[in-house]
C-alpha cells in the first residue's frame, strides 16, 4: 500500500499537478495587482468610477435588481483576460516560436505521426501509376 502512495506521489502527473496549483495561485496574485494597480485606475481615469456595478439596478416587488453587478462581473472577467493574454500567452508564444525556429531539421521531420507517412505513400504511389 506504501508503495503504490509512493509511485503515486513521484510519477510526473502529480508532481505537474502541484506544481502547476501553486504557480496558478502565485500567478493570481500577479494578475490580481495588474487588474487592481493599473486598469481599475485606469478606468477610474477615464470614466470617473472604478466599477460599474451600481448601473442598472431597481427595485421591483420588494426584489433588489443589480444589472450593475452582473456588467462588472463581466467587465472583470474581460479585464482578467486580456491582462493575463497579453503579460503572459503572448510573451511565451513568442518564446515557443522562437525555440520552434531554432529546432533542427532532422528533429521536425522526426514528429511526422504514422498517418502522414501513410498519406504519403499513397500519394506517392498514386502518382507513379
Amino acid at each position: 500500500m506504501l508503495k503504490g502512495f509512493k509511485e503515486f506521489i513521484s510519477h510526473g502527473n502529480a508532481i505537474d499537478l502541484a506544481v502547476g496549483v501553486i504557480i496558478g495561485a502565485a500567478f493570481s496574485a500577479v494578475v490580481t495587482a495588474l487588474v487592481n494597480g493599473i486598469i481599475t485606475p485606469l478606468i477610474a481615469a477615464i470614466f470617473g468610477k472604478p466599477d460599474i456595478s451600481h448601473v442598472g439596478n431597481f427595485i421591483l416587488n420588494g426584489a433588489e435588481f443589480s444589472v450593475g453587478s452582473v456588467l462588472q462581473a463581466l467587465l472583470n472577467f474581460a479585464l482578467v483576460a486580456i491582462a493575463l493574454y497579453f503579460a503572459i500567452v503572448l510573451p511565451i508564444n513568442h518564446l515557443k516560436a522562437r525555440a520552434t525556429a531554432r529546432r533542427p531539421v532532422e528533429e521536425i521531420v522526426a514528429e511526422v505521426d504514422e498517418q502522414t507517412v501513410l498519406l504519403t505513400e499513397i500519394r506517392d504511389a498514386l502518382r507513379r501509376g
